[in-house]
């Protein structure tokens, strides 16, 4: 059977997805094939606009596709499980942009035979250089023994043609985010390797069970998700497509154990658990900003110093590129069918629009950068206002706010009810400061709302009432600046910033796990390694309360009857009987 090999111009990678430069497409060509001269036939590729030519390829016959087809049940009863530690396992990759480099380097590192393979000539052999130098500097830095470096790159080869991946147990395709060029690939990859070859797709976005249906043998085909840069980013997602079979998933898990990567397994879904996971913290913070609640910049102020995080959503829209998490947003909210709680932004559209890209786009997104620093935002100024009696209402998270207005040495009113002149503070849980203040039936001129959820130490959200008058927010600010730590003035918002957000990264993760898309403890580990959040979002709710949390989504959903806020059955169910949110199901 003959074969034929298309390159394609190169796409330029996505930070933190699966998506490497050069494409392909490929075709099986009939043994008798007539000799008739071909049709000359041009395929506009999507994302790159690249115009290619189907049938200007040296010697190639027009061929035929193969359409899916069921697994041979016949032919897997033979097939023997692949052992990922035999010592002399090759790995095959076909694409060697920058996410086939780093996985080819944690390969070779240990000890793994590499094949390299991409359809422009020049492609491979430079990613074997790229990945030599890589090795070389780690050694020049003391990271690993100079031997180590020179072991490992004699671990890498070539592949000049497709068919010398025959030797392979493993090929992992890491092209671009294409399915028909994946779909081609994979039915091509079935003509040269052996019956018991692992087939694994590197895609970030697209169904592993659409790529692995255009395969005679679906059953060995499977997503294994690595992220950008592979060889810092330890995580990567292993995922049974709806006809995987299941020693291939255990294999491959099995064999990113050996690459020093720690493997969660997930079901094939939109966004696996990583991309699925993240659309709680830009989304709501988004939802923060259209509301009007605070500046983006005041937004990533209070999420970095009060939840933890190590970059703002604004900061990490700008270092990613709206061109990229936009896109992203859309696909996974389409894939499920208008799932609110994955609901897009408006704002985000139309700054994609005006090329507000980021870093990327004339150093202008959301920040405006100069020599690589984003340039300064406003900060608002202490007041120089005089501090009245303070009355702190005893619900909510009255504790917190009462300690510390007691050691910035305030006159605490401890009557019943506040003085007529006293500023009055309340501490709630998913309700806006109008919410809180009606609750309480004191005056909403003189209120003021304070989160304490997360602690006041580092920095101390307050938010007002539409009505609260600017002395009463003045005398609030200048209290709680009167140590030093910042302030963060906002408007009128349900579950403030950091709880609303926090909160819906945690009901979406309850949701994950609902779903079965992979085990509690996989969607934390998960999270924590790729995405660096503080903590997994089931920890994290554990940390806050199952209780509170669903409070807080409780408020949010009855101020905004927005159906986004909607708890997750497996928040709901833990949090009135008292379980973590990491406790499993029976039956799991």
């Amino acid at each position: 059977m003959k074969t034929r090999f298309l390159a394609a111009r190169a796409i330029e990678p996505r930070a933190g997805t699966g998506v490497g430069p050069s494409t392909a497409s490929f075709e099986i060509a009939p043994a008798r094939a007539p000799r008739a001269k071909p049709k000359r036939l041009r395929r506009r590729l999507p994302k790159t606009g690249a115009s290619v030519n189907e049938r200007q390829v040296r010697g190639v016959r027009p061929g035929r596709r193969y359409n899916a087809r069921a697994p041979h049940p016949s032919k897997n009863s033979d097939i023997v499980p692949l052992d990922s530690e035999r010592p002399d396992l090759t790995l095959g990759i076909v694409g060697t942009g920058v996410m086939g480099r780093g996985i080819a380097q944690v390969a070779a590192q240990a000890g793994i035979r590499v094949v390299l393979y991409d359809t422009r000539s020049d492609a491979a052999p430079a990613a074997r250089d790229y990945v030599a130098s890589a090795l070389g500097k780690l050694a020049e830095k003391g990271r690993i023994p100079a031997e180590a470096a020179a072991r490992a790159t004699r671990q890498l080869d070539i592949a000049h043609v497709l068919t010398h991946l025959s030797s392979c147990q493993i090929v992992i395709e890491a092209i671009a985010e294409n399915l028909e060029a994946k779909r081609e690939l994979f039915q091509h990859l079935e003509a040269v390797v052996a019956e018991e070859c692992v087939l694994a797709t590197n895609t970030s976005s697209l169904q592993v069970t659409a790529i692995a249906a255009a395969c005679k043998r679906p059953d060995r085909v499977a997503g294994f998700h690595f992220f950008n840069p592979v060889p810092l980013m330890k995580v990567v997602e292993v995922v049974d497509g709806v006809m995987t079979a299941p020693w291939v998933c255990d294999a491959l898990t099995v064999f990113a154990r050996r690459c020093g990567h720690t493997p969660v397994r997930a079901k094939d879904s939109p966004g696996f658990i990583v991309n699925h996971a993240g659309r709680g913290f830009g989304t709501e913070a988004l939802a923060c900003l259209r509301e009007g609640v605070a500046e983006f910049y005041e937004i990533d102020r209070i999420l970095r110093d009060c939840a933890g995080f190590r970059m703002g959503p604004f900061e990490l829209f700008d270092l990613t590129g709206l061109d990229v998490s936009h896109p992203v947003m859309e696909s996974i909210y389409n894939q499920y069918y208008q799932e609110p709680r994955y609901r897009p932004s408006p704002l985000t559209a139309q700054r994609l629009v005006a090329g507000l890209l980021g870093r990327k786009s004339g150093n202008r997104g959301f920040y405006e950068y100069a020599d690589g620093a984003a340039k300064p935002m406003p900060v608002a100024a202490v007041p120089g206002a005089d501090v009245p009696k303070v009355w702190v209402a005893r619900h909510g998270l009255h504790d917190e706010v009462a300690t510390t207005v007691a050691k910035l040495g305030a006159q605490l009113d401890r009557g019943d009810r506040p003085g007529p002149d006293s500023l009055i503070l309340v501490a709630p849980l998913g309700q806006d400061a109008t919410t809180a203040a009606l609750a309480e039936n004191v005056d909403p001129t003189r209120t003021v709302a304070v989160d304490a959820l997360f602690g006041l130490a580092k920095r101390r959200t307050l938010m007002t009432t539409p009505a609260t008058s600017a002395a009463m927010r003045d005398a609030a600010h200048a209290l709680f600046a009167g140590d030093g730590v910042p302030v963060s003035v906002i408007g009128d918002s349900p579950g403030f910033v950091a709880q609303r957000v926090v909160a819906h990264i945690v009901n979406i993760g309850c949701d994950i796990v609902q779903q079965r898309i992979c085990s509690p403890p996989d969607l934390d580990l998960a999270v924590t390694l790729g995405l660096g959040y503080p903590k997994g979002p089931l920890g994290w709710g554990d940390a806050i309360g199952a209780a509170r949390v669903a409070e807080i989504l409780e408020g949010l959903l009855a101020t905004s009857g927005d159906p986004r806020y909607r708890a997750s059955p497996w928040l709901r169910r833990r949090a009135r009987l008292g379980l973590s949110l990491l406790h499993p199901e029976a039956q799991s």
